[in-house]
């Protein structure tokens, strides 16, 4: 054995280095990557400067709340800031795309023209309804007061009711100037009341206290309508274009919330209805009505003094 291991070939191995500079070749990596993100800078840069103002809302409302967006189809990218989610392909418009709403309009043009409004009208109403609930539930100010919001579709339109609770009132007793959680509320929603077309109609309740006066003076009636008014103001504020309020009105206690709880705080509530077409055509129309009714009974009078002053007997022409 030993004989052999002598007579064994010694074997040297030797491992050439090859010399790449300073770092080797990993300056190539870092090269690579330096360029990588300048092209994805570019890029960005690039898209940025070519996306319209509607498709930049669209990415931020996403950030804001991706729940909304991908679930409701909320205001996403080419949308703008309409209520009516995108759907159209023309994403140059600022105005927004083509609107599911616009399509529902189209495909209910093949019937009477008084059912396809109110088919478009009814669903642009319940759209409006699931948005609102949707930035309730997005926006902290407006969820810690979910329970002071009561929104609900009536036969004339989506109506959104701001109530008071045994803790929180919107107003201080006898007050008209908003409190600022209550300023919260409006401010927060008036910019999306703004998005359809409707008329909007504002109505101030108060509860069943009346003042000592016994309403010979300063009256629930008066405060009502005073604290409509107050809501009218921080909408319009808000960002809510003034041409949509249709009327203010001060109901008093006439009509209450909870009738067999006169003096219940839910009683004292403001209530905003975004108005259907047809309900806001029949408000104007009964108010003219009425407007004619008085003018044709001032001149009937005029005319009549007249003959009673000459001894001529005037023709009186009535209206209706």
């Amino acid at each position: 054995m030993a004989g052999n291991d002598k007579n064994r070939p010694i074997i040297i191995k030797r491992i050439k280095k090859m010399n790449g500079g300073g770092h080797g070749g990993a300056w190539k990596i870092a090269y690579a990557d330096f360029i990588t993100a300048m092209m994805a800078f570019f890029l960005l840069m690039w898209l940025l400067g070519s996306t319209t103002k509607a498709q930049l809302q669209g990415i931020a409302q996403w950030f804001k709340n991706p729940e909304q967006v991908s679930l409701m189809g909320g205001p996403g990218s080419g949308s703008a800031s309409s209520i009516l989610p995108g759907g159209g392909s023309n994403l140059n418009k600022t105005a927004g795309e083509v609107q599911r709403g616009q399509k529902h309009q189209v495909i209910a043009s093949n019937e009477t023209p008084a059912n396809g409004s109110e088919h478009v009208d009814q669903h642009n109403l319940e759209h409006l309804k699931k948005v609102l609930d949707a930035q309730i539930a997005s926006n902290p100010a407006l969820g810690a007061f979910r329970k002071h919001l009561l929104i609900n579709i009536t036969p004339e339109g989506l109506r959104i009711q701001v109530v008071d609770s045994t803790k929180k009132s919107m107003f201080p007793s006898g007050s008209t100037i908003l409190e600022p959680y209550a300023r919260a509320i409006f401010q927060a929603i008036a910019p999306t009341l703004n998005e359809l077309p409707n008329a909007i109609s504002i109505t101030g309740h108060t509860d069943a206290l009346r003042y000592l006066n016994g309403g010979k003076g300063y009256s629930n009636y008066n405060l009502s309508a005073g604290r409509a008014n107050a809501v009218r103001q921080t909408l319009v504020q808000s960002g809510l274009n003034e041409s949509k309020i249709l009327r203010v009105v001060g109901m008093g206690s006439a009509v209450l919330y909870a009738p067999n709880e006169p003096d219940s705080p839910l009683n004292r509530r403001v209530s905003i209805v975004v108005l259907s077409q047809e309900a806001a055509r029949r408000i104007v129309h009964n108010q003219q009505a009425e407007s004619n009714v008085a003018s044709s009974g001032a001149a009937k009078q005029v005319l009549q003094k007249v003959s009673l002053k000459t001894g001529v007997v005037a023709p009186v022409i009535s209206l209706f």
